[in-house]
């Protein structure tokens, strides 16, 4: 009974629209619904991602956006789909619109929706913006601020912030150098398999330190798991 039960659930939830599942849709059915959508051409669940996203679901708007934008006759729907979405509070769709004005060279922009999608704790978002006043690009260079949103990025699971934060805590570059917190943000990235922690972590194995006793054998592992890793981790990170 619970088996037949919860293959009856899946299957309202995969297709909630088109098996008449009453009750307003979750973010959770609603990408579920736009994957199918994208990914088998469904027809019919692009038609009540669209029919959603004309209700003002944030979500469905940012969805149908994403499916659109890759068909050149409907990227300005896209973008305006997308807008919609980030100004009702959709925290992905203000990181998308971030991604879309840096590609355009609207660094202005970018930093905006960033901010914007970073506040709620996005953490792709908070790493860009951390960046920008890193590098003093479209905002004004701000080492505190770049510290500020490295943590957000880090605190939401971002390996490449937390890797970077521990070059800013060995250092003590903006903050009181912290050894300890620096190495735990490395093995934490290195843990997500963020290549260039492991490839850190490797060299602290090799030559050892105050806080690691040196390990020849585990730093050559280190060090060939590294290098599979930038093979297959290059678009993920």
């Amino acid at each position: 009974m619970r088996i037949r039960t919860g293959l009856l659930l899946a299957a309202c939830s995969l297709q909630l629209a088109l098996a008449g599942c009453a009750g307003k849709p979750s973010a959770a059915q609603i990408e579920l619904l736009a994957m199918g959508a994208s990914q088998r051409g469904d027809y019919q669940a692009e038609q009540r991602l669209a029919n959603w996203a004309s209700q003002g679901l944030p979500v469905a708007q940012r969805e149908l956006a994403l499916l659109y934008r890759n068909r050149p006759e409907m990227a300005e729907a896209a973008v305006g789909l997308l807008r919609q979405a980030a100004q009702s509070g959709d925290a992905e769709a203000a990181f998308q619109m971030g991604e879309l004005e840096r590609s355009r060279n609207g660094l202005d922009m970018a930093a905006q929706w960033y901010r914007a999608a970073g506040a709620t704790g996005h953490p792709k978002a908070a790493l860009a913006l951390a960046l920008m006043y890193k590098n003093g690009n479209g905002v004004a260079l701000d080492k505190h601020q770049a510290i500020r949103w490295l943590e957000v990025a880090a605190n939401g699971g971002n390996a490449h912030a937390m890797f970077l934060l521990s070059n800013v805590y060995a250092d003590g570059d903006g903050v009181p150098a912290d050894p300890k917190k620096a190495r735990q943000l490395l093995e934490r990235s290195a843990d997500l398999e963020y290549p260039a922690a492991i490839q850190q972590l490797a060299l602290v194995k090799q030559t050892g330190d105050s806080l690691t006793a040196r390990d020849s054998a585990e730093a050559a592992a280190l060090l060939q798991e590294a290098a599979e890793h930038r093979k297959s981790n290059a678009r993920r990170f």
